[in-house]
């Protein structure tokens, strides 16, 4: 049979339209968009106008886009230079449960001299906005706070986060990998200064991305070399690949409410039969504030990785994709206060515009069928050390730190 395709949140395919818009731009319209004659007058058009598309989807001007390789880069751009242009301010606040190019990003800068604090999540995944809030103080250059967390599809509270920290000077960054293209996404009504987006996740291509910079910002460039992209992202532009970003963005401003509707419906038909046919069953995260594409969920006395190599026809993960394949439970649903034995039985369905009714009543029998075969009794395990106050030492000191079963995280630490 077809395989039936549930890992949305890792990439997408490639939408027909976009790559139909990137065609041409990959064979006859090769110029080069700085070139004065008509062909790189033509590049340079094409992507000055899916500028225009990216900023359209999320309420920005054109000249606020830049474009990058990708979410990694538009991240790296984003929190290396918002602290690289606030040099008397030295720390950064975040969360403990960030996809890893912050963490990474945060790393970096804590080995340089950076204090962060990272604040944990409630039991529902969600960070508190008033904890956040409270570990801004006059050194912070930035709060960098994940739109979706792309293992359990909760929605983060930016605007909350963004109102107070930006009155206080607080520059504030929002990583959309997961929800630009899958939800509405407005960046005034956000209010935030910095937004990454990455093209492979909304059915563009991969390699391609942007990072929304608020008009005002003077975000330094991470290379440097000619002018491109005002300044902030030298190099010969990615003309298809941009092109391929711009189309992709039209499609889902086109396309979002019924997406929305129609994916909704199928996750929630997907989540109810498998909890009639799995007693126990755990759905991670606030039931209502989430992606509607994203079910985390937690199937009792089995590894979710032997879960899913039993149904080799449903294509799905047991977490991040980057971090996918090894048999250990996610450290977020430890730090949200998931026992590891409970933990380990995790697998992220997250469906996409190719999902079909059929697919997905398919794959809920198979999953439920594998459960029934593998199934063992769960055994408690004994509730993780709380760490000690002060420096924890990066972000993987800090991601390891799972909470106290059932007891949300939120106090801020530092690392």
């Amino acid at each position: 049979m077809t395989p039936i395709y549930l890992d949305h949140n890792a990439t997408t395919p490639l939408d027909d339209g976009v790559s139909q818009a990137m065609m041409p731009f990959l064979t006859e319209e090769f110029g080069n968009p700085s070139s004065a004659h008509p062909l790189g007058r033509r590049a340079h058009q094409a992507v000055e106008r899916a500028r225009g598309e990216v900023a359209a989807l999320i309420g920005a001007a054109p000249e606020e886009i830049v474009f990058t390789s990708g979410g990694t880069e538009s991240v790296n751009l984003a929190i290396r230079g918002a602290v690289a242009m606030r040099p008397e301010r030295r720390s950064i606040v975040t969360t403990a449960i960030e996809h890893p190019v912050t963490d990474a990003c945060c790393g970096l800068l804590h080995a340089a001299g950076f204090p962060v604090r990272r604040i944990g999540p409630r039991r529902d995944g969600r960070v508190d906005a008033p904890t956040v809030i409270d570990a801004l103080d006059e050194a912070t250059a930035l709060v960098s706070v994940i739109h979706a967390q792309n293992e359990v599809g909760t929605l983060q509270p930016i605007a909350d986060i963004a109102l107070v920290a930006r009155m206080r000077g607080v520059v504030v960054h929002a990583d959309a990998a997961q929800t630009v293209g899958k939800v509405p996404v407005d960046v005034d009504s956000l209010g935030i200064d910095l937004l990454s987006i990455a093209g492979h996740k909304l059915y563009a291509p991969k390699g391609i991305g942007a990072l929304y910079v608020r008009r005002g910002i003077a975000l330094p460039p991470l290379l440097v070399g000619a002018g491109q992209e005002g300044g902030r992202r030298p190099g010969t532009e990615n003309v298809a690949g941009i092109v391929g970003l711009g189309a992709a963005c039209r499609i889902a401003a086109e396309r979002l409410e019924r997406d929305m509707q129609r994916i909704g419906e199928l996750a929630e038909l997907l989540h109810a039969r498998l909890r009639r046919a799995v007693p126990d069953l755990v759905l991670v995260g606030h039931p209502n504030v989430r992606l509607p594409n994203t079910l985390n969920l937690l199937f009792p006395g089995v590894s979710g990785r032997a879960l899913l190599d039993a149904c080799p026809e449903v294509i799905a993960s047991t977490g991040q994709a980057c971090h996918d394949g090894g048999d250990e439970p996610s450290p977020v649903l430890r730090m949200i206060g998931y026992p590891r034995e409970l933990a380990r039985g995790a697998v992220r369905l997250s469906l996409g515009r190719g999902t079909t009714r059929e697919g997905v009543e398919i794959a809920a029998d198979r999953l439920a069928a594998a459960w029934a075969n593998l199934r063992r009794p769960v055994v408690s395990d004994p509730p993780p050390v709380a760490p000690e106050a002060g420096d924890a030492g990066g972000p993987a000191d800090t991601s390891e730190t799972p909470a106290a079963p059932g007891a949300p995280l939120t106090g801020a630490r530092k690392s």
